[in-house]
């Protein structure tokens, strides 16, 4: 079963309300959006936008580049790992995902809303089906993408998928799959690796390219009904990370990044970045 959860305006200060609709209707948008102002929390840059689809939108008009939804684990994940810092500090739009992202701003005296990526995802494919994007999927499991490739469609009536593939790919198919991907010249790929995989291999593949490339970690698990998403009450209360560790206890130790990153905000003490690491900049799989 195919499931999201809708969003009706990404904004930083309006209201917030989410549907499990299956509404596939893009999102009204103002013609001329104020632009993002690029914040920082721990190093890590963070994009404060008054409407983060059209922001993307606009990326894409604009000659395309590279979405990272920012949260706390991700935070510090990069500083201790300087492939996953590189990559998401020469992002060209970094939305703040997570609530930990969203205190950090507050503690600096920015408001802003949280924009879940799965959300932005599923925004973004109702526009590419309203506006004849070439859409590429990579990642997850086989039988996930083959659930997709059959749903999408169904939601979002006049999608153009023009490739999804899983990501349990053997190590020497990946080169030849990343030049087919690049010669389809997709308007939107969404990238389902994992962190840190899926930012460094669209950072390396994605140059040049005129679309946007966004990482969305589980988002096709969820949209395929693999997974579920918090129920919007633990949403509001910013404790959908608890439901993921009640879905999934071996990430308890994945959590223990949380009161990392608190500290690290309130001492203003960052941890220092680890050594590179030698497997940085490997294909995926």
């Amino acid at each position: 079963m195919f499931q999201y959860r809708a969003s009706t305006g990404l904004r930083c200060q309006a209201g917030h309300h989410q549907s499990d609709s299956l509404a596939s209707a893009a999102l009204p948008m103002s013609p001329a959006p104020s632009p993002c102002d690029r914040q920082q929390v721990l190093g890590m840059p963070v994009d404060a936008c008054p409407d983060v689809l059209a922001a993307a939108v606009e990326l894409h008009r604009s000659g395309g580049g590279q979405l990272v939804t920012l949260n706390a684990e991700m935070t510090m994940t990069a500083l201790a790992q300087p492939e996953l810092g590189q990559a998401i500090r020469a992002a060209d739009l970094v939305i703040p995902d997570g609530a930990g992202v969203v205190w950090a701003l507050r503690r600096q005296g920015i408001r802003v809303r949280r924009s879940p990526g799965i959300e932005l995802a599923h925004d973004l494919l109702a526009h590419a089906a309203q506006h004849h994007w070439r859409v590429a999927l990579v990642g997850a499991s086989p039988a996930v993408m083959e659930q997709l490739t059959q749903q999408l469609p169904q939601h979002h009536p006049g999608l153009q998928l023009v490739m999804a593939v899983h990501g349990f790919q053997a190590p020497e198919a990946w080169p030849g799959l990343e030049q087919q991907l690049l010669s389809l010249k997709p308007d939107l790929v969404l990238a389902a690796l994992g962190v840190p995989r899926q930012e460094t291999w669209i950072q390396r593949l994605h140059h040049h390219q005129a679309g946007l490339w966004m990482g969305v970690g589980g988002s096709f698990d969820v949209w395929s009904g693999q997974k579920k998403r918090a129920p919007q009450w633990m949403g509001a209360l910013q404790i959908e990370w608890l439901y993921r560790l009640l879905q999934e206890p071996s990430r308890w130790r994945r959590m223990l990044a949380l009161p990392q990153f608190a500290w690290a905000v309130i001492s203003g003490n960052p941890p220092r970045p680890a050594t590179q690491r030698p497997e940085a900049g490997k294909r995926p799989g």
